[in-house]
């Protein structure tokens, strides 16, 4: 397997999705092979941030103590430009179907993508 670009979940301002070489599925989970045709070794790339908001859900209940300082919070799912669905953060006024961007905030203590309306 190649050597794996770094995103938000090591800290870095980015989004990283997988595209298969031999089939072209896109992929969002990273896999050392393709979910749909089993190649091996499929090319990790940088999303652009865009998107549509698929799904939304207020959380107006704290999950854990670290979160209860930022309720309400949104939780979205986002078909990205690039043709996978992510989960994220989100502005509490989204709704299905707005064009969205992502940047990327501080959620108890760590470093999430967070999507806002595109104006």
């Amino acid at each position: 397997m190649s050597e794996r670009l770094a995103d938000w979940t090591k800290g870095e301002q980015a989004v990283i999705y997988q595209t298969c070489t031999a089939c072209g599925h896109v992929q969002y989970i990273r896999r050392a092979f393709c979910a749909a045709c089993g190649a091996s070794d499929p090319r990790e790339q940088c999303a652009s941030g865009k998107g549509r908001v698929y799904a939304t859900s207020l959380v107006c209940r704290a999950a854990t103590p670290e979160t209860r300082a930022y309720v309400p919070y949104n939780i979205l799912l986002v078909d990205c430009a690039e043709g996978f669905r992510m989960i994220a953060h989100g502005e509490n006024d989204l709704a299905i179907g707005d064009e969205v961007s992502a940047s990327f905030k501080l959620f108890a203590g760590k470093l999430v993508p967070f999507f806002a309306k595109d104006r």
